[in-house]
C-alpha cells in the first residue's frame, strides 16, 4: 500500500513539476522537497531508517556535484546552463533510485530534450545555442523511466 501510494503521488508531482516549469521556467522548492520528502518515507517504510537514511545522503552529494558542475559551467561560459531548480530535482531524485539510477535518469532526460528540440526544429521553430528549454520535463520523465527500469530488474 505504501509503495503504491507513493509511486501515485510521485507520479502528481512529476506532472504537476513538469507542467509548471513548462508554463514558468521554475521548478518549486516545494514540490522537489514532496519528491525527496515521499522516496525517503517510501524507502524507510519499507527498508528501514538505514537505507532511507543512505539515500537521503546520495541525494545531498548528487546535488552538491551538479551544483559544483553548474557553479564552474557558469564560471567558465557566463552563462547558466542548468537551473538550480534542476540540480535540487537530481538531487530529489536521488532518493528514490540512488546514486547508480541518476546516469540512466540523465540520458533518457539528455535524449528525450534533444528529440524535444528536434521536433521544435522540424517544425519550423527557430532552435539556437540560446533557445531556452525547460529541463525539468525531462527530469522528471527519466526520473519515472529508471523507477520502472528498476522495478523491473533492468537496472541497479
Amino acid at each position: 500500500m505504501i509503495a503504491t501510494a507513493s509511486l501515485i503521488l510521485l507520479c502528481l508531482a512529476c506532472v504537476w513539476l513538469a507542467w509548471i516549469d513548462l508554463r514558468d521556467g521554475i521548478i518549486s522548492d516545494r514540490l522537489n522537497l514532496l519528491v525527496a520528502t515521499t522516496g525517503f518515507v517510501r524507502t524507510a517504510a519499507l527498508a528501514g531508517w538505514a537505507p532511507a537514511l543512505a539515500l537521503l545522503g546520495q541525494g545531498v552529494l548528487i546535488g552538491a556535484i551538479v551544483w559544483l558542475l553548474r557553479w564552474l559551467y557558469f564560471r567558465y561560459r557566463k552563462f547558466q546552463g542548468l537551473g538550480l531548480g534542476d540540480v535540487k530535482l537530481l538531487a530529489a531524485s536521488t532518493v528514490w533510485i540512488g546514486v547508480a539510477g541518476v546516469p540512466m535518469q540523465l540520458l533518457v532526460a539528455s535524449v528525450t530534450a534533444l528529440a524535444a528540440a528536434g521536433v521544435m526544429q522540424l517544425s519550423k521553430r527557430t532552435v539556437t545555442r540560446q533557445t531556452a528549454l525547460p529541463f525539468g520535463p525531462f527530469l522528471a520523465l527519466g526520473l519515472l523511466a529508471v523507477i520502472v527500469l528498476q522495478q523491473r530488474g533492468l537496472i541497479e
